[in-house]
């Protein structure tokens, strides 16, 4: 039976994709906000409506919105909400957006909700319950070897001026496949078996968070590219169906950049 929190998380992504699907693909105004990324009314009325679902569940919860800001983040549980992942995909009238939202409690995210509303995918987990995707359960694949691996790439651009760059490239040839999915799409196909790892250099926490509960659910890994754990800090992804984890670090070498 999903909790009281979860319930709420997914009422409150249905209510936002309510709001997407009547301004999608319908040459909406856009605005440069200060970190140069786009920003849509979609994108503020979408996180409006989530805000004032989970507010009126849950009043003494914090709320760290892509949109709003952060609001009473020093509360034991927080909200962590991207209305719309993916505004460059939306405004171009691509499917590759979601709705991300999760729960963290004492520092560590314990639940999420990925709503793909426009591609028709709905995915979600809470700690200890499993993960699933349009009402069925999903797991990570088995793949034991880098060898047999299916690797998809996101977001590379502080990676690609590191010093790892030249290690992602000995990876690649070490790797079955590699693709570049982007956005949730390659963390649902990850978390159900699709492929076997995701590498993001340049990302928000509120972009991965909810993606990181469903990974770990689904009987992956989520941490950083140098192997740490995710926090409101992080800007880093490497998720795995954990077998290829410890591989995937080794071949990396990570170190981070000035970026990150």
């Amino acid at each position: 039976m999903p909790s009281a929190e979860l319930q709420a998380a997914l009422e409150a992504a249905q209510a936002a994709a309510e709001v997407i699907g009547g301004f999608y693909q319908r040459n909406l105004a856009i605005h440069t906000k200060a970190d140069q990324t786009p920003v849509t009314e979609a994108d503020v009325r979408a996180e409006q409506a989530i805000h004032a679902v989970l507010s009126r569940r849950f009043p003494g919860y914090g709320f760290y919105g892509e949109e709003t800001g952060r609001h009473g983040v020093g509360a034991e549980s927080v909200w962590l909400v991207d209305p719309i992942d993916g505004t460059k995909s939306f405004v171009r009238e691509c499917p590759f957006f979601s709705t991300q939202i999760a729960l963290m409690r004492a520092g560590r995210f314990v639940l999420g909700v990925s709503s793909a509303s426009a591609y028709g995918e709905l995915a979600w987990a809470e700690e200890g319950s499993g993960a699933y995707l349009n009402d069925k359960p999903i797991r990570v694949s088995a793949t034991a070897e880098l060898s047999a691996g299916i690797l998809s790439t996101g977001n590379l651009r502080s990676l690609a001026r590191s010093p790892q760059w030249r290690n992602l490239g000995q990876l690649i040839g070490r790797i079955s496949r590699i693709r570049g999915y982007g956005d949730f799409l390659h963390y649902h196909l990850l978390s159900r078996g699709a492929l076997d790892a995701v590498i993001e250099s340049d990302v928000s926490i509120l972009d991965i968070a909810a993606l990181s509960v469903i990974v770990r659910e689904a009987g992956g890994a989520f941490t950083d590219l140098g192997g740490g754990q995710l926090t409101l800090a992080t800007t880093s992804a490497l998720a795995s169906n954990g077998r290829l984890h410890a591989p995937l670090m080794a071949a990396l070498a990570w170190g981070g950049t000035a970026e990150d």
